[in-house]
């Protein structure tokens, strides 16, 4: 096999076994989002340790007061520019978001990463110029504050910025363009005892590239190896992280720490994301961890990994693909989508406490005319205020008739606004029934009830039609026709 198809493109992810570093990511890009003590129970009861927040939401992080997890807090890339503007601002914000919750409320912040993926391709140059400068201010805060032997700032980096010339591991250097900046912010951080964050994605490998071997992209590679020196990889995680380390090698860092920051399986939203799959990595993921072997490159260190993510998120978006809704371990209630065994007699278990509303769900009324001039612009507005992404191609629900399709997406914007009334009548089309419609693997969703203030039609926020959604909804009216006319 030629070892060039394995040139690392990955554009780049929650479980602790045994007290091995593996960690979780939580995200909260949700309509319905579970409360932060259920989560933090969540965590607890499935004996997870550490865990990386995305942004300082300030409900996760009270809920992670005492709890024994430690927690790496993240800075949105759009605050990156004032923070690198001034130190002030630099100051207030870990004043705010780290020392208060570290000295006030018994939460265990150990890091605190600085932007998500600045330095992505498909950025450009939007972030070179305050990733850097923000990374050194909040550095300087954090040691203004008095917590630098406890807190330590880093920035999570995607696999892109750095390639291999060769293919192969010991290819590893940083991108061109990126060089001279890498450098820099590598020697900031050995400097200051932290380590570098990256994020290993082996699903978009696969999901990019046809040709790419399926055996590769999980942990049972041992059919197609590449063989690299005295080295065999079997596995593209191992792989790509094994460049990342010939490349701070080749740059000077040999002994630098590294944390590779997001790394999972999606299960629905794209033909290559779905439960089986999911499992298969994530168990051969967490498998690798426990047997504690390490990389060839560091065979005697296990890495250290928080695996993405935790539970879905139904408001991400989807210009990277549907598959981004769909991340999690669990569902959006909290329940296990997979058996996944964590150690020896242990799995993992549902989240406790989670209330949901009525079983009750909205589906195309019988009488409806699949004719009906009204129902593309109904779809389209469920599907722009709710998450339809389950009906694409190859996901869990695009193999339903064409009705089932209209219900699917009635239901999902009848649950997204709370089952409130008039948020199932779509010009007299649906109708509300309480006989489940999920089906051949498609699950027709019932609410968390979250005991908010219920949304209604007027003032529904729409959760945004990104490209991949719109060829959702496109999917779904094209349906729809052919269930009107006959092939």
């Amino acid at each position: 096999m030629d070892s060039h198809r394995f040139l690392f493109c990955l554009i780049g992810a929650c479980l602790v076994a045994g007290g091995l570093g593996v960690g979780c990511n939580w995200g909260t890009r949700a309509t319905h989002p579970l409360p932060p003590k259920i989560v933090v129970n969540l965590l607890k009861d499935n004996g997870f340790k550490k865990v990386k927040l995305f942004e300082a939401d300030h409900g996760a992080l009270k809920a992670l007061g005492n709890s024994g997890i430690e927690v790496m807090v993240g800075i949105p890339n759009d605050m990156l520019a004032p923070l690198a503007d001034s130190v002030e601002a630099a100051i207030n914000w870990v004043n705010q978001n780290v020392s208060a919750y570290v000295t006030n409320a018994g939460v265990d912040i150990r890091y605190v990463a600085v932007g998500n993926e600045p330095f992505l391709k498909q950025y450009g140059d939007k972030f070179l110029n305050t990733t850097f400068p923000a990374l050194q201010n909040v550095q300087a805060a954090i040691i203004k504050a008095g917590i630098a032997h406890k807190v330590q700032a880093t920035v999570p980096l995607n696999a892109d910025v750095y390639q291999s010339d060769t293919g192969l591991p010991s290819g590893g250097d940083f991108r061109s363009d990126i060089q001279d900046l890498m450098i820099s912010m590598v020697k900031f951080l050995n400097n200051n005892a932290a380590p570098i964050v990256i994020n290993i994605y082996p699903f978009l490998s696969l999901n990019m590239d046809p040709n790419f071997p399926i055996d590769f992209a999980f942990f049972e590679g041992a059919a197609h190896p590449v063989v690299d020196g005295s080295a065999t990889y079997t596995n593209v995680f191992d792989a790509n992280y094994d460049t990342l380390i010939s490349t701070l090698e080749k740059n000077g860092f040999s002994n630098m720490s590294v944390i590779v920051g997001e790394v999972g399986w999606p299960t629905d939203g794209a033909p290559n994301a779905d439960i089986s799959s999911a499992r298969r990595f994530n168990q051969g993921l967490i498998n690798h961890i426990l047997q504690g072997s390490g990389t060839p490159k560091r065979p005697n260190m296990s890495p250290d990994v928080y695996v993405f993510s935790l539970i879905d998120e139904d408001a991400k978006s989807v210009d990277p693909g549907n598959f981004e809704r769909h991340w999690g371990m669990f569902y959006y209630d909290g329940s296990p989508k997979y058996r996944l065994n964590m150690a020896k007699n242990r799995t993992i278990v549902s989240a406790k406490g989670v209330k949901y509303f009525p079983k009750r769900w909205c589906v195309m009324a019988p009488q409806a005319n699949p004719s009906d001039p009204n129902i593309p612009n109904s779809v389209s507005y469920a599907c722009q205020h709710a998450d339809c992404t389950s009906l694409g191609y190859g996901s869990s629900c695009g193999n339903l008739d064409a009705k089932s399709n209209v219900s699917y997406a009635f239901n999902m914007y009848y649950q997204t606004m709370n089952q409130s009334a008039g948020a199932c009548t779509f010009s007299n089309l649906a109708v509300t029934t309480t006989a489940d419609p999920s089906r051949d693997g498609c699950r027709f969703e019932i609410m968390i009830d979250t005991s908010k203030t219920p949304k209604t039609i007027a003032n529904a926020s729409p959760l945004g039609l990104g490209t991949s959604l719109e060829w959702v909804v496109g999917v779904v009216l094209l349906t729809v026709a052919w269930m009107s006319f006959g092939p």
